[in-house]
């Protein structure tokens, strides 16, 4: 089984609040609101949805396919993720444009507050899934993106009969009603966070239960709460996080998440075993900062994961 990863490339500018957004907001002046941060810090990484996913793969010894748009200034990402591990082919670059780029801004107590430039990622449909020579045994994961691209590759896949995972995350808010509903009901499963499964409720006009009944399975992450794994429209385990050494920065936790539980899902583990594989992955990059600066061996990865999980030898086949 491949893994075939759409979404979004971006270069994150990372800056850090020293004190609390909440502090600074008036609850009956909304309407009115303008605020300025000043910030400590600010660094710029590599970043986007699907290039976080694919780098954490890449670390866990998969070789995903990374198939987005970036711009010109993408050589020497490229080049860094390619080193990962990652197949670059499908990348498409578009001449006249930079890579999206991603800035957040985060508080002491982790809440952020960030602005998305599309950039290049604004043309991602110009890309098929047709002209990938994806199979039934291929998993897609169609992860936010441009919506007009993510409505098409959904569309794609369900005319190919290909299997993909549907994770519309902050797009939810700018697919009209149809496009979710059709993009939930072709799906094989859905990761979303939990406000993003409240948003997708209000926005799809579907139940929980009309949500969950249509999905293989369903993963919702609660940030330090863990994970909630659906499987089959029934609720199967509750997750929790893996203890963390340190927290640096929680950019990017949800796509490491993704990738470790992408790792034991492509090898045939089961739900509960890869959203415990996804807690560890998630918390190796909380504890750094960026969403591709952690590093470390498939050996460490199994060593550690067993301090808190029993996989029952399973993890074995990774060693």
């Amino acid at each position: 089984m491949s893994i075939y990863l759409t979404g979004s490339i971006a270069f994150d500018y990372l800056m850090s609040f020293p004190g609390y957004f909440k502090d600074h907001i008036l609850p009956e002046h909304l309407e009115s609101i303008s605020l300025s941060f000043l910030v400590d810090d600010m660094v710029r990484r590599p970043g986007g949805v699907a290039a976080n996913i694919a780098y954490t793969l890449g670390l866990l010894c998969e070789h995903p396919k990374l198939v987005a748009t970036a711009g010109v200034d993408f050589t020497e990402y490229r080049q860094s993720l390619e080193s990962a591990g990652v197949d670059t082919s499908g990348v498409r670059i578009i001449e006249d444009k930079f890579t999206a780029s991603f800035f957040v801004n985060t508080d002491r107590s982790n809440a952020q507050i960030a602005s998305f430039y599309a950039g290049a990622m604004a043309d991602a449909a110009i890309i098929s899934m047709h002209d990938l020579g994806l199979t039934a045994e291929d998993i897609v994961v169609i992860s936010p993106n441009a919506p007009d691209a993510m409505v098409k590759y959904a569309q794609e896949c369900q005319d190919l009969n290909v299997p993909y995972i549907f994770d519309p995350s902050q797009q939810i808010i700018r697919l009209d009603e149809k496009d979710l509903v059709q993009g939930i009901s072709g799906a094989h499963a859905l990761f979303v966070n939990d406000y993003e499964f409240e948003l997708l409720q209000k926005h799809s006009k579907l139940s929980a239960e009309e949500i969950l009944n249509q999905l293989s399975f369903v993963v919702i992450t609660m940030g330090e709460q863990g994970s909630r794994v659906f499987k089959d429209g029934k609720f199967l385990s509750n997750v929790p996080a893996f203890p963390p050494k340190q927290i640096l920065d929680p950019t990017g936790i949800g796509d490491a998440f993704r990738a470790g539980f992408l790792k034991g899902y492509v090898h045939g583990l089961n739900l509960v075993l890869c959203a415990q594989m996804g807690a560890l992955a998630a918390t190796y990059s909380l504890e750094e900062m960026g969403p591709q600066t952690q590093c470390y061996l498939v050996d460490e990865f199994v060593n550690r994961f067993r301090t808190y999980f029993d996989d029952q030898g399973a993890l074995d086949v990774f060693q």
